[in-house]
């Protein structure tokens, strides 16, 4: 489970210039192993210098990777091309409703949830996901948003209903609807690129 410490730290690291996305491992007992940035537009070497200064004030042990994202892509490029995309993430004030909708492999999938612009976006972020078939065993346990010196980023936390391990996404976007629905995808992504679709 992401511990506050540990959401401290990959927000720091996504505040550097030029990063993408983080991705943390960890070890069996909880600890953080390793740490790959994806970096676009920047020096990927001094980079690593200074995410690894971040990193030995977090977790000592842990190794620092920077990729560029150019390659990334191009060695990703059969899976970007089936990922989940957002189409659309909004928030009707006068039901009190979030709609979000996704596609994948040229279907649509439609969610909608009641429980607010940061809740009810992931609550329809995940409708949206089983609308396209997709088997999503984790529960949602909390969606926030937290105060950075580069806005309002929303962490949103999703917890397996069989191990109990929990999935974390970050995002920031120009409405909490949106920022909830992507940080959603955020935490599932790495999941869904590898299951396929019921």
């Amino acid at each position: 489970m992401m511990t506050p410490t540990e959401e401290d730290f990959e927000l720091e690291l996504r505040s550097l210039s030029g990063v993408l996305n983080v991705e943390i491992q960890h070890r069996e007992n909880g600890d953080v192993d390793s740490v790959t940035l994806i970096v676009h537009d920047q020096d990927p070497n001094a980079l690593r210098v200074m995410a690894t200064q971040i990193v030995n004030l977090y977790y000592t042990d842990a190794s620092v990777k920077v990729e560029d994202a150019s390659r990334v892509l191009s060695t990703r490029a059969e899976t970007e091309s089936v990922r989940v995309v957002l189409v659309r993430a909004d928030f009707s004030t006068e039901s009190g409703e979030c709609n979000v909708e996704l596609s994948y492999l040229g279907r649509t999938g439609i969610g909608k949830a009641g429980s607010g612009q940061l809740f009810g976006g992931a609550e329809a972020t995940l409708g949206a996901l089983r609308d396209l078939s997709f088997s999503i065993p984790f529960y949602l346990l909390t969606v926030v948003s937290i105060a950075t010196t580069r806005g309002w980023p929303v962490v949103c936390t999703l917890r397996s209903f069989a191990s109990g391990a929990d999935l974390f996404g970050i995002a920031q976007a120009k409405d909490d609807v949106t920022s909830a629905a992507m940080a959603t995808l955020d935490a599932l992504n790495r999941y869904l690129s590898r299951t396929p679709e019921a």
